[in-house]
Order: structure tokens, then sequence, then C-alpha cells
């Protein structure tokens, strides 16, 4: 395996190390292999993070092992990374790394970033986004076609309300759809915007799509509208993911959204469509619109309902990595088997919980569909994981 080398971009020399260093294990794609591909679509991955800080989540180990987050810039740097200082609602700051060039995004990369994951923020305003951002998050069991519909309901919502949708896989299960707003509200008035864009969509698409926060309300496709909040990024355009086959976040136009399937965009050919037909988000940037018209859709809207503490869940683990939450889940339904036969997929609530510079994973079961009588109470946990036990020592 090679130490280093050295690669010419933008000017400058980026030293990348471990190149051949394996990130995903099944394809065989190395860090070099990441590093070529973020080179080869730069136009579009800038597009998407161009002068906007980032956290960097750092899967310093490949996919295979979980990424963690950080917020700071590595103090070791070189001087033509900028960064840009925020602050967040527990009152943390940060200086976070600003990408605008070639050079930048591939030291990035050879951090060990995967995907980028930029504020919806400009260096320049921190306080004012100009994005809203929705995330169509399906629950377990939603088939392809199905979000697919929830995303064209949402693009006929922001035109309704004067503002132009872009739309994206977001290389896992879901779909996003972006707007670009013109930075003159805060983040608390662009969040109410998206709320009420996800309260319309569930509106004009009831049983398809939801907007109850809650997970254990949900049905269908959730309009996931938090992503909007101030502490909150979301894997930007062409952002490579940290799945086996390694698929990319993937712009698209409008008229291929019915046409085309997730798995079909990876590191390995996102590169020849864009040499191809060019980035179809090409012409985002001068599409800023005004949220006026939202906001005020937004407060004629009764309070949002819920029923969270109508519905029977009960915690199955606390896990410091997926498969451990997963194995505490095998061993409970093992000791419940006629409980798990009645569950359905959309039933088993896990959850990726970000930490302080981690994900941890909860899993919860929602027993709606098991009869009153024999539904098991609360017991101790599988596993019983304390994301915060290391965070209260260091303050003791």
């Amino acid at each position: 395996m090679a130490n280093a080398l050295v690669v010419e971009v933008a000017g400058r020399q980026v030293r990348i190390t471990s190149p051949d260093k394996i990130v995903f294990p099944g394809p065989g794609h190395t860090k070099l292999d990441l590093v070529r591909y973020y080179l080869d679509v730069a136009e579009g991955a800038l597009r998407g993070v161009d002068g906007r800080p980032m956290i960097l989540k750092r899967f310093v180990r490949g996919i295979g092992a979980e990424a963690f987050f950080q917020k700071r810039a590595p103090d070791k740097r070189p001087d033509w990374i900028e960064v840009a200082g925020l602050r967040y609602p527990s009152g943390r700051t940060a200086d976070e790394v600003v990408v605008r060039d070639a050079a930048q995004l591939a030291w990035i990369v050879n951090l060990g970033c995967v995907d980028l994951n930029p504020h919806p923020v400009r260096a320049g305003d921190l306080d004012h986004p100009d994005e809203l951002r929705i995330d169509l998050d399906p629950v377990p069991g939603v088939e392809w076609p199905q979000i697919v519909d929830v995303a064209l309901v949402a693009k006929e919502v922001l035109e309704d309300f004067g503002l132009t949708a872009w739309p994206k896989t977001s290389g896992s299960r879901g779909f996003h759809v972006y707007a670009r707003v013109e930075p003159r509200w805060t983040f608390p008035q662009v969040r109410q915007a998206a709320e009420a864009v996800a309260r319309e969509v569930e509106n004009r698409a009831p049983g398809l799509a939801t907007s109850r926060w809650w997970k254990e309300e949900r049905h269908g496709v959730f309009v996931d509208y938090n992503q909007n909040a101030r502490d909150r990024t979301v894997a930007s355009a062409y952002s490579v993911r940290p799945t086996p086959d390694a698929r990319v976040s993937t712009p698209l136009a409008w008229d291929e959204v019915r046409e085309r399937r997730p798995e079909e965009f990876t590191l390995a050919t996102v590169p020849a469509r864009v040499a191809e037909i060019g980035d179809p988000w090409a012409g985002i940037g001068g599409t800023a619109g005004s949220l006026a018209a939202l906001l005020d859709f937004a407060e004629s809207l009764p309070p949002h309902p819920s029923q969270k503490g109508e519905i029977p869940v009960i915690e199955i683990a606390r896990a410091r990595t997926r498969d451990e939450a997963m194995a505490g889940f095998e061993r409970w339904k093992a000791r419940h088997p006629e409980v798990a036969a009645r569950l359905r997929p959309a039933d088993v609530l896990v959850d990726g919980m970000r930490g302080r510079s981690s994900v941890w994973y909860r899993i919860r079961v929602n027993l709606t569909d098991v009869p009153e009588p024999e539904r098991p109470g609360q017991e101790p946990l599988e596993v019983d994981y304390d994301p915060w036990a290391r965070q209260r020592e260091g303050d003791g």
C-alpha cells in the first residue's frame, strides 16, 4: 500500500494519504477512487457545497466502521482551508470547514469524508438560510414508486407557493427536494415554512405521506421538515453515501424522476452520466424565491395534532452500533415470538441518534398491531448503552 501521493488540482498540491485504503469493501473502491470521483464531478459537487460551512463526517476505517462527526476544522490544516464560526443552539461554537474549490474538496475527502454535509447557509451570512430542504423518508415497507409520487406532490406544493423545486435521490432509501430561497428569513422561519410544505403534502396525498414528527405515528413517506434546523445538515448533491454499493445522492431532472432508480447511481456510474448530460441542477443558483406566501399559509394552520401519548411503544435497546442494537432486538424476539410474528416492518423503529461526535442506535417497537392482553410491558433494555457517560465523566 502506498503511503501517500500528491494530486495537482485547482493550482494546489493535495496530499492523499493511504490512497490504496479500501473504503467500500464490496466493490473494492479505495480512497483514491473516491478522490478521483469527486474531482470528476467537482463542478456539480461544488455547486452543492460552495461557500457553506460543513460538518466533517469521517469514515477513517472505511464504511464498515461507524463514522465520527467533526464540527471543528482540524487545527493542522493548510492556510488555504477556509473556516466559518457557527454557533449552535446548545451555545457551543465551532469553526467549520468551508469548501469553495476542488483542492479543498479533495482535502476533506482525504480526511475520510465519504459524503458531504453542508449547512443551508453561506459563510457570509450564517443566520439566514438560502435553501429550504425537504427530506422524504419512507417507513420500512414503502416502495420507490410511492416515494416518487410524494416527491411530485412536494414539487407541486413548492411551485404553488412560488418556489422552484429541485429533485435528487438521497443515495439511500429516500429522496430530497430542495428550493433556493432569498436569505432574508431566520432558521425558525425557514423550518416553519418547510413544516407548512410538509403538512400540505400530507393534505394532498393522504395515506401516501405524513408530516407527523413522532416516528411511532408515521405511515407511508415522512416529509421531514426538521432538516432545516440550525444544527442539521443533509448530504449534498453528488455525495457518495456509505452504502455497500457506494450509491450517490444524484440530482435529477423532473422528467426522469419516474424513470430512474436510485441503485443506478453509484461512484462507478455517475461520472459518465455527468460527462454525457451535465448537471441537471446547473441552473439552481438563479432560482432563489420568497418565503412570504408560505409563511402566511403557515400562520393559518391549526396546531399540529399528535397521538404520541396514546400509542403503545416499548424500548428494546440502546447500543453503540447498529449491529449490537439489532442483536438485542433478535434476543427480544426470541423471548416473544408470538408478538414478533404480529409486527409489521414499520412497527420496528430503528433510530440513528446523533451523539456529540458519533451516532448511536435505539430500537423501539410499536405494539399497536398486538392485541392489548398480549402486549409485553417495558423490560430492562437488551443493550443499555449510555452515549453521554464519557461526557459526564469528563465534566466531573
